[in-house]
């Protein structure tokens, strides 16, 4: 199979590699990058574990070829955390119990940070939407709800 030069900033550091032609980004990042933070579930782009931001618009990178990548900038959650200090969504989430198998919690997170980024002070039907497309088979949503709404509220008391 033909290998594809690729490059782009991922989670702030710049990455080159090559990759097979059509191989998808969640390969890329697993596989050749050792971003395993990036969680390969149903890889049809129905559970949204393996959900990333892609230039600030969240995407499924087992959908996602690696090749249309070149130039982005890409987030994912091994890069959220500073040190030994989590982002606030993280530590929401760890606060409200909103992980258990913690499967689907970086697609949760990184569609929570989507969602925050653009939008800060969501209402829970705005939270509601932006993880629907991410499927949870422990906590029954509504500690992940919660987590959001509350990373939400500590960054508007952080920002004030």
């Amino acid at each position: 199979m033909k290998k594809v030069p690729v490059q782009f900033v991922l989670n702030g550091e710049e990455k080159a590699e090559f990759v097979e032609s059509g191989a998808t980004l969640l390969r890329a990042l697993r596989e050749k990058i050792g971003d395993t933070s990036v969680k390969a579930g149903c890889q049809q782009g129905t559970c949204g574990s393996c959900a990333v931001i892609v230039d600030g618009e969240l995407r499924l990178s087992c959908l996602t070829l690696a090749e249309r990548c070149g130039g982005c900038s890409i987030e994912t959650t091994g890069g959220l955390a500073h040190g030994e200090v989590l982002h606030p969504l993280q530590r929401a989430f760890n606060e409200g119990f909103a992980t258990q198998c913690g499967f689907c919690t970086p697609g949760m997170i990184m569609a929570a940070k989507a969602l925050l980024d653009r939008n800060p002070q969501p209402s829970r039907e705005d939270v509601v939407e932006a993880i629907s497309g991410n499927i949870c088979r422990c906590t029954g949503y509504e500690p992940i709800i919660q987590a959001i709404l509350a990373a939400a509220r500590a960054n508007s008391l952080s920002a004030a």
